[in-house]
């Protein structure tokens, strides 16, 4: 499938506060502005089996939501009916060519945030957070990735509070709610990550 044909016919989903779908569903691209209405969406954080690097994207300059900033390793949508995992699975296979998760599992299952708008466009999401493990470098989809590094948990610690760097604002405001959550919280102290030797570009 071509990104186009993907961006065309995806549609998002409408949830109440609580992450409850209202019924209603719309274009993905359409839905996405000044006044963006809250929709159920994911968030993934995966970590390079052999050592436990995380791998963290740049998202592509042509992204209407968000682009060219640094963000945690996939995330997105659902389709109307769709479970979670599998909307997690999908994405990561399409944006990063990883199709084998190991281990996944929601870690922040009500996590929930509303951007600043960010070139015009707010985002609004009930976001569920997961967590896997990979063991191949991606191969990502370059529509969608504009570049990418694994990296230790500090190190994204300190990438996250980088002035220079643009970083998601959902990346940030994950990292408060994560840090202490298994297995985030026990790799506070490693630093033992050998990164693929790309540096996050000021953007």
């Amino acid at each position: 499938m071509n990104n186009t044909t993907e961006v065309d016919t995806e549609r998002i989903v409408y949830v109440t506060e609580d992450g409850e779908p209202t019924g209603e569903t719309a274009p993905k691209l359409a839905a996405h502005h000044e006044n963006t209405r809250l929709h159920l969406a994911f968030s993934c954080y995966l970590f390079r089996s052999s050592d436990q690097a995380l791998l963290i994207t740049s998202r592509a300059a042509s992204k209407k939501v968000w682009p060219r900033v640094w963000t945690n390793s996939v995330c997105g949508h659902p389709a109307p009916g769709e479970p979670l995992e599998e909307a997690v699975r999908r994405r990561a296979a399409f944006e990063l060519g990883l199709p084998r998760l190991a281990g996944l599992r929601c870690v922040l299952p009500a996590y929930r945030y509303r951007t600043p708008p960010f070139e015009g466009v707010v985002e609004n999401e009930f976001c569920p957070v997961f967590v896997a493990w990979v063991d191949d470098d991606p191969e990502p989809h370059p529509d969608e990735v504009g570049d990418w590094r694994w990296l230790s948990w500090n190190d994204y610690s300190l990438l996250l509070n980088d002035d220079v760097t643009d970083v998601s604002y959902w990346a940030k405001d994950q990292f408060s709610q994560l840090k202490d959550v298994e297995p985030f919280s026990a790799l506070q102290n490693d630093t033992s990550v050998r990164d693929n030797g790309a540096e996050p570009s000021s953007t």
